[in-house]
C-alpha cells in the first residue's frame, strides 16, 4: 500500500507546485500558457477524488479489524506498539488526503477565476477598440 501514499504525495506536490506557480506575481504573458496546461491537467487529476476516497475507506477498514486489549495484559509491548504507529501513520495519511483534495479545490477555483479575469479583459479590450 505504500505506493498509493507515494503516488498522492506526488500528486498533491504537483498539485501544489501548479498552484503556486499561478499565483504569482509578475507572471504576464506566461500566465495564459500555465493556465491553458493546467486546465489540461486538471481533468485527469481529478482521478484524485475516488482515489482519496478508496484511501479513506482503507483508513476506515484498518481503524475498525485493530486489535483491541481489552484486559490490562492482554497486548505485548511490541505489539501495543505497532498499533501506536499504525495510528501515527493513519493520522499522517488522513492529513495527506485532505490536503490533496483542498488543492486539487483551490487549483480548480484559481484557474476558473483567472480565466474569468482573462475573459473580462477582453471584453475590456475590445470595448476600447470599437470606441
Amino acid at each position: 500500500m505504500a505506493l498509493e501514499w507515494v503516488v498522492l504525495g506526488y500528486t498533491a506536490g504537483a498539485e501544489a507546485i501548479m498552484l503556486l506557480f499561478l499565483t504569482l506575481p509578475g507572471l504576464g504573458g506566461l500566465r495564459r500558457g500555465l493556465l491553458t496546461v493546467v486546465r489540461s491537467a486538471l481533468k485527469p487529476l481529478l482521478s484524485v477524488v475516488p482515489f482519496c476516497l478508496f484511501l479513506l475507506a482503507d483508513i476506515y477498514w484498518k481503524y475498525e479489524m485493530r486489535p483491541t486489549c481489552e484486559q490490562e495484559h492482554a497486548c505485548t509491548p511490541s505489539e501495543h506498539l505497532r498499533h501506536e504507529k499504525s495510528i501515527m501513520k493513519n493520522q499522517r495519511n488522513a492529513i495527506l488526503i485532505a490536503s490533496a483534495l483542498l488543492l486539487y479545490w483551490l487549483l480548480f477555483s484559481v484557474t476558473s477565476l483567472l480565466g474569468r479575469i482573462d475573459q473580462q479583459n477582453q471584453r475590456i479590450e475590445n470595448l476600447k477598440r470599437s470606441e
